[in-house]
């Protein structure tokens, strides 16, 4: 397969003219995700009357309370940080057929490495030697578990689903005893802070973000998704990796090694969801404790799909999730701030059934555990 020929199809998977190719493809990469917010307004504007309330007091509310704001804007960027994570991780393992649900335990094992790794450093190490290094722990903390379903599926065929599925359970556990039964701070459950490679937040830069959680661990992740968007776009590898997510028989036939590229392409999916352990660690609390990240894992799922598996569109997605995360506090006020849980859905539902890439994994899983 070349390249040039891959240019002449849609995200749908028609053929078109290389005048229409560039529209067409940009038109079937937006126009689900905007479909699906026009869909989650019109049933938010019914919730809120239901309610009793007006729609455009409503979304004030939730505008002022989160990019109104400096507090606001600060914990959007937060957890908009997180989730990038998560949502990237679940889109490079989309963009190669699989479909990785170990996003809870890959960030927890990422956080929970950086964590202990961190309380081991001496104090005295320099930001700029101590900082990398613990990156490096919470991407290898969530490559580690990210590779067992890899290896798993390329070795034995085993479904992926049930693998990070029941490995989301096992990790979790076993971090939890972990903690528990020896690294916790007495009368807590969370380890001790890490000695060396905090990472700034805002707060530390300007006062108006007093409160917030928002630190500097944003750029290390914008950067990451910059390096995961050249590997996907830029490199024989990452062609390797859509070709085998496309059609993994024709990308034999081409001489790619499938369970290589499955393996590869779970453990550099498990790297990037740990990563998302150093928000916390690193830059919020500086310590890991159970839970840190809960619901991140699944909720990044939604944020890849509505950012079609590419790496601009996860960021974009993931500022959409954190909003309304964020927003649900700021509205609380007038409605219930499950109103926003109800929103969510509405847009994950409303991509599952437009999103081709995801209805083709999808199918595959389904004829996996069939087999």
């Amino acid at each position: 397969m070349s390249s040039g020929s891959e240019a002449e199809v849609t995200a749908i998977g028609s053929p078109v003219g290389p005048s229409g190719g560039r529209r067409d493809r940009l038109a079937a990469a937006l126009l689900p995700p905007l479909m699906a917010l026009a869909l989650a307004a019109v049933v938010g504007d019914l919730l809120i009357l239901a309610f009793g309330e007006a729609p455009r007091e409503v979304y004030r509310l939730l505008i002022e309370g989160t990019w109104g704001n400096a507090y606001g804007l600060g914990q959007v960027l937060y957890k908009a940080t997180t989730l990038t994570c998560t949502g990237l991780a679940f889109a490079i393992a989309a963009r190669a057929g699989l479909f990785n649900i170990g996003g809870e335990s890959q960030i927890a094992a990422g956080g929970f490495a950086a964590g202990t790794v961190g309380f081991l450093l001496p104090a005295a190490m320099p930001a700029l030697l101590a900082v990398p290094l613990l990156v490096l722990a919470a991407m290898a903390g969530g490559g580690v578990v990210g590779a067992v379903p890899g290896a798993l599926k390329a070795r034995f065929g085993a479904n992926e689903v049930i693998v990070t599925i029941m490995l989301n359970f096992i990790v979790l556990a076993l971090l939890n005893y972990a903690v528990s039964s020896h690294l916790h701070v007495p009368e807590t459950l969370h380890t001790p802070e890490i000695a060396a490679g905090v990472i700034p937040r805002l707060a530390d830069f300007s006062s108006t973000f007093r409160g917030s959680a928002a630190n500097l661990s944003m750029l290390i992740v914008v950067a990451a998704a910059a390096l995961l968007w050249w590997y996907l776009f830029r490199t024989r590898r990452g062609y390797e990796l859509r070709a085998v997510g496309l059609q993994p028989d024709a990308a034999e036939y081409g001489g790619v090694r499938v369970g290589s590229v499955w393996t590869r392409a779970m453990i550099i999916s498990g790297a990037v969801a740990g990563l998302g352990g150093i928000n916390y660690v690193l830059g919020y609390k500086h310590y890991y404790e159970e839970g840190f990240a809960t619901g991140s894992g699944f909720l990044g799922i939604a944020v890849a799909l509505v950012g079609r598996n590419h790496p601009v569109g996860v960021m974009l997605a993931a500022l959409l999730f954190a909003t309304l995360s964020q927003g649900g506090l700021a509205v609380n006020a007038l409605v219930p701030k499950q109103m926003v849980d109800v929103l969510q859905a509405v847009v994950i539902l409303a991509m599952v059934t437009s999103v081709p890439e995801v209805q083709r994994v999808l199918r595959a899983g389904l004829r996996g555990v069939r087999s």
